[in-house]
């Protein structure tokens, strides 16, 4: 492999390739993320992508959809990045998050409606990571990170605000376990005052808080401020006037999505058996917020991630249901649901998960978006989908005929029996068999969904060149329902290592895969499975592990979730013979004969990228074919420009490189 790969054409081709989506300098809005809109559903925002160069990571800026007449307006300019935009209730006025002041020190602003005209809303001591407000439209609630607090693995694994103080380069970086400015805390900011208020009391952290009626807000929160605190959160209630704190309610497993109902009566929380902070999907838990016995909400089948009350009778959900996403209206009182709208063709939401802003009449305002089929700010509810707006470049619509025969759910049996999903993406160059490019998703609890190929220029370049691609979503993945989830607990890298080989063998055997030029590659837990694979089984002509975890022991010691590490292998880190030992791949490099480029970024406080350097030494150690690339600047995964094209050109060249 090429060590600098920024002279060759490939280079070239995954710029163009990537810019073709990205459309720098040309105003176009690519994608939207954090729609949200009120009960007066005259106007949807979002946080569009516009890119004026392709530099660091795409900022966004603050866009509205008139719904009457379906225009579109970007409302914000200026530096930094805009999002989380939250319309108020009466529409005047839309809050949102921005950075101009600084990388990462998101402070609330306030745009208003008619003049467009934006300005400060009430500052907070450390950024924002939440907005919402109140039923009369006169605060906001937010949960504010201190500068020393972490992002989750999902939003990239590491510090956005590295301390900003001047300091010599020989002065050292000093850790002395959690420090005050890592707690998150809930804050409330009324529209007339220069700054908020903290509610939350000293010694709670606040991973998420809604409002519970006009004087009191709930929260989940937990007693320690690191990431691996919030595997033990649970929910509580905290009075505003007093900042009394009671617990409504403690969890087996782990939480999200909390929010209740108008009234403040009744809160309801996801509760899941989960790998990651914001990527939650499973059961509805609904608690009195008056203290009470907790109950679990019916869901048609689906793992819940996103909920909101309608009103104080019924909760409008949205999820997966294996390949399906799923919107639906359960009646809490009857317990029954009404599935609104599913498909498996197209999905909806945010990057990681499904996510709405909810409308009158059982409807949503959400980006919905296919395989094949460009995100659209559209309207869901039972009649269907109403698309709005149509975002991103038109001229890869055309390229998407080009490349995609089809892209197709999949299913097959583990050696045990158990059925097993995926999706199949294949190509029209080429004849089958085909080379095939397994690509295992992260978590190990989360799921691949039909998100636009257009927006992946490197599944795109691969697809160019003949490969199809394999989405699996082995045991753990969501969606098949909480049982099916922790069929991964305490067995990483154990039954599920099969569900990944006995795809490939079902693929070889069906035609579609050419079983001389097998791939595979994936980032954090797909990282991780990626370096496995290659030490149990020869069958991979070359493999890109990306911010893996290549030994659970070291993995423990040095990341910021060893909680994670210890839960999910249910292993004692003490025990010489554990699975902590038994499966981590540096302890069987020496059985490895597939090529394998490791990638990690220097700033991943989750996986660090200490996990990849092992990797690569202990294949070295025993003559294997081994190459690294550590990107100094990236945290949990490749996320930003022109980083991006460096790494799809060198996963490209590996893989092709290697092909038979």
């Amino acid at each position: 492999m090429k060590r600098d790969i920024r002279d060759t054409p490939l280079f070239e081709q995954a710029r163009a390739t990537f810019e073709s989506h990205l459309s720098p300098g040309s105003g176009l809005v690519i994608d939207a993320q954090d729609v949200h809109a009120t009960g007066l559903a005259a106007l949807v925002a979002f946080a569009g992508t516009l890119v004026d160069k392709a530099e660091g990571t795409p900022p966004s800026r603050i866009c509205t959809i008139d719904t009457a007449s379906g225009a579109l307006a970007v409302r914000t300019q200026g530096g930094g990045t805009h999002r989380l935009p939250r319309v108020a209730p009466d529409e005047r006025c839309i809050a949102y998050l921005s950075d101009r002041d600084g990388p990462g020190s998101h402070q609330p602003w306030l745009l208003d409606v008619g003049t467009w005209v934006a300005r400060r809303g009430p500052q907070v001591d450390g950024f924002a990571e939440s907005l919402d407000w109140s039923a009369d439209g006169r605060q906001l609630l937010m949960v504010v990170a201190g500068a020393g607090a972490d992002l989750a693995g999902a939003q990239g694994g590491f510090n956005p605000n590295v301390a900003k103080e001047a300091a010599p380069d020989w002065a050292p970086e000093v850790d002395t376990g959690a420090n005050d400015n890592q707690w998150r805390s809930t804050w409330i900011g009324a529209l007339e005052q220069a700054s908020a208020l903290r509610v939350s009391p000293t010694g709670l952290n606040a991973w998420e808080a809604a409002w519970c009626g006009e004087h009191s807000v709930a929260m989940i929160a937990s007693d320690a401020p690191d990431e691996a605190a919030w595997y033990r959160a649970r929910v509580v209630h905290v009075d505003i006037a007093s900042g009394a704190v009671r617990t409504l309610y403690t969890p087996q497993h782990h939480l999200g999505g909390v929010t209740a109902s108008p009234s403040g009566a009744q809160v309801a929380v996801i509760e899941a058996i989960c790998s990651d902070r914001t990527i939650v999907a499973g059961d509805i838990v609904l608690v009195p917020a008056q203290g009470g016995p907790a109950r679990r909400v019916a869901t048609a089948d689906t793992d819940v991630n996103f909920i909101r009350f309608i009103d104080e009778q019924r909760l409008m959900i949205a999820g997966h249901r294996s390949f399906e996403t799923v919107l639906g209206v359960v009646d809490l009182e009857t317990g029954d649901v009404r599935v609104l709208w599913a498909s498996d063709e197209l999905t909806f939401g945010g990057a990681r998960y499904p996510e709405f802003a909810l409308l009158p009449g059982e409807r949503i305002a959400a980006c919905v978006e296919g395989f094949l089929s460009r995100p659209t700010v559209s309207l869901i509810g039972a009649d269907g989908v109403q698309p709005l707006v149509k975002l991103g470049n038109p001229e890869l619509d055309d390229e998407s005929n080009t490349l995609v025969k089809c892209a197709s759910p999949l299913r097959w049996q583990a050696p045990d029996g158990l059925e097993i999903h995926g999706w199949l993406i294949e190509p029209k160059a080429g004849d089958g068999p085909r080379p095939l490019t397994m690509e295992i998703h992260g978590g190990p609890v989360w799921q691949w969904r039909a998100k636009w190929l257009g927006g992946s220029g490197l599944r795109r370049m691969l697809l160019a060149r003949g490969h199809a691609l394999f989405l699996p979503n082995p045991r753990g993945s969501s969606g098949r329902g909480q049982d099916f989830a922790a069929k991964v607990f305490g067995d990483m890298g154990g039954a599920d290592t099969h569900d990944y080989l006995s795809g490939v063998d079902h693929l070889v055997a069906s035609g579609v895969a050419d079983a001389s030029n097998l791939f595979v590659m994936g980032g954090s837990y797909g990282g991780f499975m990626s370096s496995w694979l290659v030490t149990q089984d020869t069958r991979f002509a070359a493999a890109v592990p990306i911010a893996p975890v290549t030994n659970w022991f070291s993995e423990h010691l040095m990341c910021h979730i060893p909680y994670f590490c210890g839960l999910f292998l249910n292993a004692d880190l003490r025990e010489p013979g554990s699975r902590y030992f038994t499966r981590s791949p540096v302890f069987f490099a020496e059985r490895v004969t597939t090529p394998v480029l490791s990638v990690a970024g220097s700033m991943d406080r989750n996986t660090p990228f200490g996990q990849a350097v092992e990797f690569h030494h202990a294949l070295l150690e025993h003559g294997k074919m081994s190459a690294l690339a550590l990107y100094p600047k990236e945290g949990h995964g490749v996320r930003t420009y022109p980083a991006l094209f460096d790494f799809a050109a060198r996963v490209v060249d590996w893989l092709e490189s290697h092909r038979r």
